[in-house]
């Protein structure tokens, strides 16, 4: 048992880090920067540790973004909720694409609409100023990207076996 909590944390640990030097790779669409190689993170954090570790390696990841000028305060619930959403898909079907399809709607829909109060509550934008639909059109380019780029890791790492054999030393 500690020794799966031991690699779970590990993989954590890795998966924080490719999103956090992935954001390097980010692209303005309005006032948000998007950076889809966090979606590819969820993704994989969905398929190999589950919705929580997910959420937690979201929240990580965001934390060290915003604290290394990375990002934004949006990318906690756009990441977070993202992360949670193809978490749970993930664990209760097993199934890529409505994994893949759970990550846009948390991150584009609903991460998005979550944004709003939060760009109003911290970061000193007015309510008059911002539509509170604004976030939704940039988080979903993001996800979107990331989703498919996760999609094809995925893909290819199960017809190569090794899917299974990353999911199988994880649950020992």
């Amino acid at each position: 048992m500690k020794s799966n909590s031991t690699k779970k944390l590990a993989l954590a640990g890795v998966l924080v880090a490719v999103a956090v030097v992935g954001s390097t790779f980010s692209f303005p669409v309005f006032g948000s920067k998007c950076a889809p190689v966090q979606h590819m993170v969820n993704i994989l954090c969905a398929v190999l540790l589950g919705p929580w570790w997910g959420v937690g390696v979201a929240f990580a990841a965001s934390l060290l973004r915003n604290l290394m000028a990375l990002g934004s305060l949006l990318a906690f619930p756009g990441s977070m909720c993202g992360a949670l959403l193809c978490g749970l898909a993930y664990h209760k079907t097993r199934n890529l694409p409505l994994t893949l399809l759970a990550e846009v709607l948390g991150t584009g829909i609903i991460g998005g609409l979550l944004s709003y109060p939060v760009a109003i509550a911290f970061m000193g934008k007015s309510a008059g100023d911002i539509a509170f639909y604004a976030y939704v059109v940039p988080f979903l380019v993001s996800t979107v990207g990331g989703s498919v780029i996760a999609g094809i890791l995925v893909m290819a790492l199960g017809k190569t076996g090794a899917l299974k054999t990353i999911q199988g030393s994880l649950e020992r």
